[in-house]
């Protein structure tokens, strides 16, 4: 009989294959949940332009979306507690199948498919231990195989590695309990980290930050096709405390952080909500919709280049020499070096992602 281990083993010896493209597919370029007029929740489609394609209901609040990387197909997510997961048509909005995770785990928001589509992967939580798991699950009847640890606590972002035989996994450190709510129970102790798994589960490398940052909770994630992390911070610390908010990491290299002049920074406050690289990964910024404001990077030297303001402004993905982002006001926008371009206003409350279909 198949095990999972030998199952994953087998997928992590195989070949990454090219994505399709969705546009290519008729499929929209982007996917953001929202809430709408109504009080309800929605995932989106949108085209290039901004302009929404489709709108799939929601049975509670989102968060972010696993775009499957050739088939126009994506998974939405709840937000962290949540147990629920839509399997969604994006040329047609339809539903085509519900994940729940087991009892004792819940949902963090984020996943990815490996490299040839045959395996899910989604940050979870069993809560009951208090350990960070990632589950796992077949595309071809979205049953579930098991889960590995993620080494670490809290798993919220996480992402398929540019040689498609491994993932990073942006472990938050903080510990938390659906009986609590949304609250953070061991801020005392929280060890956030980065962990680079393989697909069969083995930690492969584990990155911490100093001392002194041991309450930067590491958030979200962005890859550069060298394999460059960019990861987002939520500081969970004293108010009047202003770390940087922003890291790089490649393997074998020490973490290298950046933020704005001081300034510029401290308008953050403390909080950073979604990250993002070009296509070209020649920029990189990050949201903060407690600030209303984008901080633009350039990557090779991480000097800062813009701010752009924007009210509640989080989600953000790459577009062609340039980024797209969303808010909570219902705009759209394109960020470049230059400034930013209103694209979209929609009649509806944007939440904290925008996620990228593959590219041709």
């Amino acid at each position: 009989m198949t095990t999972r281990r030998s199952f994953l083993a087998t997928l992590a010896a195989g070949a990454a294959l090219p994505a399709t493209g969705w546009a290519g597919l008729g499929a929209p370029v982007l996917l953001a949940a929202g809430r709408w007029p109504d009080g309800g929740f929605r995932i989106a489609g949108m085209d290039a332009g901004g302009g929404i394609t489709f709108t799939t209901p929601l049975p509670e609040r989102g968060h972010a979306a696993a775009a499957h990387p050739h088939r126009p197909l994506a998974v939405a997510f709840a937000r962290r507690p949540g147990t629920f997961a839509l399997v969604i048509d994006c040329t047609t909005g339809t539903v085509q199948a519900r994940l729940t995770p087991p009892s004792g785990h819940h949902f963090y928001g984020h996943g990815t498919f490996s490299a040839d589509d045959t395996l899910l992967f989604t940050t979870e939580n069993a809560y009951e231990l208090g350990q960070g798991r990632i589950g796992i699950w077949d595309t071809r009847d979205w049953s579930r195989i098991g889960a590995v640890d993620s080494g670490g606590t809290g798993p919220h972002d996480m992402a398929l590695m540019p040689d498609g035989k491994s993932l990073v996994v942006a472990n938050g450190g903080i510990e938390t309990h659906p009986d609590s709510g949304r609250a953070k129970l061991n801020l005392a102790t929280m060890r956030p980290n980065l962990t680079y798994l393989g697909l069969d589960g083995e930690i492969l490398d584990r990155v911490e930050l100093s001392d002194d940052l041991h309450r930067n909770s590491i958030r979200h994630l962005a890859l550069a096709p060298d394999g460059t992390v960019a990861f987002a911070m939520q500081w969970q610390g004293d108010a009047a405390e202003t770390p940087p908010l922003l890291g790089l990491h490649r393997r074998g290299a020490a973490p290298r952080l950046l933020a704005a002049p001081g300034p510029l920074h401290a308008r953050l406050r403390g909080y950073a909500g979604s990250v993002a690289l070009s296509q070209g990964a020649a920029l990189v910024a990050i949201t903060s919709p407690r600030g209303g404001v984008a901080h633009l990077f350039d990557i090779e030297t991480g000097a800062f280049l813009h701010a752009h303001p924007m009210d509640d402004i989080c989600g953000l993905a790459a577009a062609p020499d340039a980024l797209v982002c969303t808010s909570g006001t219902g705009a759209v926008a394109r960020i470049t070096r230059d400034g930013a371009i209103h694209l979209k206003r929609h009649d509806c409350n944007w939440d904290n992602h925008l996620v990228p279909g593959p590219r041709a």
